[in-house]
């Protein structure tokens, strides 16, 4: 009976062994083939509004960035966009650490539309920064694959 359990724990390890050599050949046959891309090249930009104001007067409300959205980007993003509220810090023109309610609004829109929108962008960057007394708007851009 011991002869027995040995030979078979031979052969069982025997087929573990082949198998773990054998494992990252066939999934390399399968790395080799790439993924049908889906949807179109995109650019995505994500803008941080901040919004207490450095002057120390009240912070931006949601009603007021809610307004700023539908009047300063919906006429130039009108296919649709998101707005995320947040906490956010920065280190401010003076070097104080800034801690403050946030907002990140994430534009998708085609690649071959990107001049026309980082000028829009740009104009809905300096519109908060004068209307709500901002140093800044931050801004990320990454390119994207999109469907919808």
């Amino acid at each position: 009976m011991n002869v027995h359990f040995t030979r078979t724990r031979a052969i069982l390890s025997t087929v573990g062994l082949l198998l773990a050599v054998g494992a990252p050949t066939a999934y390399a046959g399968l790395a080799d083939r790439a993924p049908a891309e889906r949807g179109a090249p995109y650019v995505e930009t994500q803008l941080f509004f901040g919004t207490a104001r450095p002057d120390g007067g009240p912070a931006v409300t949601d009603k007021q960035f809610m307004a700023f959205v539908d009047n300063e980007v919906t006429p130039d993003f009108p296919d649709g966009l998101t707005v995320q509220s947040g906490r956010g810090q920065w280190r401010d023109a003076s070097g104080a650490i800034e801690k403050e309610r946030s907002y990140e609004l994430i534009l998708l829109y085609p690649v071959e539309k990107a001049g026309a929108s980082d000028r829009n962008i740009e104009e809905i960057r300096r519109a908060y920064e004068k209307a709500f007394g901002q140093e800044a708007v931050g801004r990320v851009d990454d390119r994207a694959r999109v469907d919808f």
